[in-house]
């Protein structure tokens, strides 16, 4: 999943406007900002094998650390406690904190049975949507449709940059998504870690649209 964690990010706004979006988008896709730094590191394990499912080649073979329920719990924790040491925020710690557990939850819909629950135990969990295209596209656009919505309902454009910036970040996420379908299998294992790195990128632009807005 990529733009239903987004559309959670953007939509996170309506709850704690005091957050920045940028923050926002962080703790949506904190998970697999850790993921792909594990793979380059050798801890964790993914494969490249077309058909493993209908909406992704990608095998995930071993991801207790970074992808684990009791993982994600922890590392849920770890982010609200830095933001509200941070930002002395409550709401905006339980927000952030939401949005890292939740990216769990929602991996869990659309993974086939491959999430651990516990590091190191067999026991592993998921839905399965991934084996649908069209429910996967749904289900992602719809999330993100109703996240940015709220994310515009929520704010105002102080200038063309919080306008255009946060419309052009719309259009290059969704340019993103259709390739990811339209495009053929990842040429290596490195390329894949490496453009899931490349989602820094996203978290930055989050900042910089969101200096150039204020809650509505």
């Amino acid at each position: 999943m990529f733009l239903g964690h987004l559309g959670t990010g953007f939509g996170a706004k309506a709850a704690a406007p005091k957050v920045s979006l940028g923050t926002l988008l962080l703790a949506a896709v904190l998970v697999d900002l850790i993921w792909p730094a594990l793979i380059l590191l050798g801890v964790e394990v993914v494969e490249i094998r077309p058909g493993a499912t209908r909406a992704t080649p990608l095998d995930f073979v071993y991801y207790p650390f970074s992808h684990s329920l009791v993982a994600v719990v922890v590392w849920a924790g770890l982010f609200s406690l830095v933001y509200f040491i941070v930002r002395s925020y409550k709401r905006g710690a339980l927000v952030v904190g939401a949005l890292v557990l939740g990216h769990w939850l929602l991996d869990a819909i659309v993974h086939v049975p491959d999430l651990p629950l516990v590091p190191g135990s067999g026991l592993k969990v998921g839905l399965g949507l991934w084996q649908s295209i069209w429910g996967t596209v749904l289900i992602e656009l719809g999330i993100f449709a109703v996240g940015v919505w709220l994310y515009v309902r929520c704010t105002r454009a102080l200038d063309r940059i919080g306008s255009l910036g946060l419309w052009a970040l719309v259009a290059l996420l969704l340019l993103i998504y259709s390739g990811n379908f339209l495009g053929g299998p990842p040429p290596s294992v490195a390329a894949v870690a490496w453009v899931g790195q490349a989602q820094w990128l996203i978290v930055l632009w989050g900042y910089w649209v969101d200096r150039h807005r204020r809650p509505a």
